[in-house]
């Protein structure tokens, strides 16, 4: 029997995983009120003297943040 390499078994879960898609939920709003709370949270993660060093994984982990706050849920579908 041969021996699966770690590199397909990270292919293989990387295609998996991509067949999936999510998508911003809110229990109260529209799905067209998302464009507005996402640039309102955008913005303020961006005016964050914290956050202006350049890293885009930290602007859009404090975009997610706000975007929960707001109440939006990011589903799987």
């Amino acid at each position: 029997m041969r021996k699966i390499s770690s590199w397909t078994l990270v292919v293989v879960g990387f295609l998996l995983t991509s067949c999936s898609s999510t998508e911003w939920v809110h229990p109260n709003k529209p799905s067209s009120e998302y464009t507005v709370d996402y640039n309102k949270c955008s913005n303020a993660a961006s005016r964050d003297p914290k956050l202006q060093q350049g890293s885009t994984l930290l602007l859009q982990n404090a975009t997610d943040r706000c975007l929960q706050k707001e109440g939006w849920r990011l589903i799987e579908q």
